[in-house]
């Protein structure tokens, strides 16, 4: 139970010592010879968040093995075959598989059977037969488990087998209709998925009896989806980052809202208070409070999209119009060499995908060569757009501040800076890379309230909440070097290159 909490922590899932006190008192309420109970009860006090159960999953199948199929089996069954891979003891190295290819066609069968019968202790088996006979495992080898899956799927032509099953079923019943097939189809994919899960969960068995827990679960581990790192993430990686944005930024601005209308409160008003104290015979135990008039800061938004930057912009634009509600005015504006306004693209109730299509072929973005060229950027924003940021908007300038050897020309940043409430940068890469190379992140810094590093959804949560709950007060600022004497300017953030 230790290790498999610590486990969870290391993944990146919050679970308090209390939580895991918490956890061991209720298993001891529950019988946990009953897998599924005692698995339920880990997750209802360790997992408070629904993002999180896939790593859990994971760990608790690595953890908390089902030792159900070790008993089926006979103790001199389940020495050497269930590591090497081989029924005679010796480990396969050449990933063959063995046997003949009238075995390979025989476990095919039987798994085809096993499905088509819905016999899943057969299937079980089968699965059994066909990790032995074709994932190869060797004893002491460090390979992660989907290494041996793809080994076997492959060998199993896992493809074939699929729409065989599927011509079977629907030779059964000639006469369906289109909903009719469709539901067959879903089924027999469910099928499928189940077989590939037995597969997956003997690999596993078989290395965590070979190599342990821990050392099998490190092999597992993946980062949680809000840590994956958006300007390195894989297609896959992507499409479960586009899953949880939409709920993620509905979740935020509820909880913004609230977080709004508890600071609404101002200084204590005397007569209300009193006059709602004679109805306690003059205690005043309900204090009143002044209405403070509600604000909402002023948000401009301008984002280099250069090819490194396309995939951050992207996730920054759709979670910060995701939040439009929580913003009184909001713009947006995307670079390379030359700034264009996008914010008609981007209007509520608008298909976000197809906003960014048009963004891509319609926005007038490339002034030069089409390289990234922060300082004639900026000019150009402060020449069209400058005189309409005042001392109530928060501009947030998203990039990596590789402007390619050119000039910074950082004067027209501190224009911005003078003008505006609070400015942000966000930058994507690590603090180590800035100021690497042709990143002139330094130069840029000193006109800015604060350079946060954003790498992924959970940074970038973090940042939009923390804007969104500004309150309505102009902040001291030091003088920005060469601008004049002025009663405000920016806090300089104290960032060393």
């Amino acid at each position: 139970m230790t290790a498999f909490v610590e486990e969870l922590r290391a993944v990146g899932v919050p679970v308090s010592m209390v939580e895991a006190i918490d956890a061991m008192n209720a298993v001891g309420h529950v019988d946990i010879g009953d897998r599924q109970s005692f698995k339920e009860t880990l997750r209802a006090t360790l997992i408070k968040n629904s993002r999180h159960e896939p790593a859990f999953e994971t760990a608790f199948e690595v953890f908390f093995a089902d030792r159900s199929r070790l008993l089926a089996f006979e103790p001199d069954e389940l020495s050497n075959s269930d590591i090497s891979g081989n029924s005679d003891g010796s480990a396969r190295s050449d990933g063959s598989g063995g046997g003949s290819s009238l075995d390979l066609e025989e476990l095919i069968e039987s798994l085809f059977n096993a499905m088509a019968q819905q016999d899943f202790g057969r299937l079980r088996q089968s699965a059994r037969d066909a990790v032995d006979q074709l994932a190869g495992m060797e004893p002491g080898r460090p390979v992660g488990g989907t290494y041996y899956l793809y080994r076997t799927l492959r060998q199993l032509d896992i493809d074939s087998l699929e729409e065989r099953l599927l011509e079977a079923m629907l030779a059964e019943h000639p006469d369906l209709e289109e909903l009719e097939k469709r539901l067959i189809t879903e089924e027999v994919s469910e099928r499928i998925e189940r077989l590939r899960s037995e597969l997956e969960e003997e690999i596993r068995r078989r290395l965590v009896e070979d190599r342990g827990h821990e050392a099998v679960a490190q092999t597992l581990r993946k980062p949680l989806t809000e840590e994956l790192d958006l300007m390195h993430a894989t297609r896959s990686d992507l499409a479960a980052i586009e899953e949880i944005v939409g709920p993620l930024t509905r979740k935020l601005a509820a909880r913004l809202a609230q977080k709004r209308r508890n600071q609404n409160r101002g200084r204590l008003d005397f007569r209300k208070t009193v006059r709602t104290s004679l109805a306690t015979g003059g205690v005043p135990l309900e204090p009143k409070f002044r209405n403070k008039r509600p604000h909402k800061p002023e948000l401009f938004l301008i984002c280099d999209i250069s090819g490194s930057m396309a995939t951050f912009a992207r996730f920054t634009l759709q979670f910060t119009y995701a939040m439009a509600s929580q913003f009184s005015k909001l713009r947006a504006f995307v670079f390379v060499d030359a700034v264009d306004e996008v914010t008609d693209f981007l209007k509520p109730g608008s298909d976000f995908k197809q906003a960014l299509s048009r963004i891509s072929t319609e926005a007038d973005v490339v002034w030069l060569d089409g390289h990234s060229d922060y300082g004639h950027a900026f000019a150009q924003f402060t020449q069209k757009y400058g005189r309409e940021i005042t001392p109530r908007s928060t501009v947030i300038i998203t990039g990596d501040a590789r402007n390619n050897y050119r000039e910074p020309r950082e004067s027209h940043l501190a224009e911005i800076s003078e003008s505006a409430k609070s400015l942000y940068w966000l930058n994507p890469e690590p603090t180590s890379y800035w100021d690497s190379g042709d990143s002139v992140m330094s130069r840029y810094a000193r006109y800015c309230d604060e350079v946060f590093e954003v790498r992924n959804l959970r940074q970038l949560e973090s940042f939009v909440e923390s804007i969104a709950v500004e309150r309505h007060t102009i902040r001291r600022r030091a003088v920005a070097p060469g601008r004049g004497n002025r009663t405000a300017s920016k806090n300089i953030l104290n960032y060393t290159p």
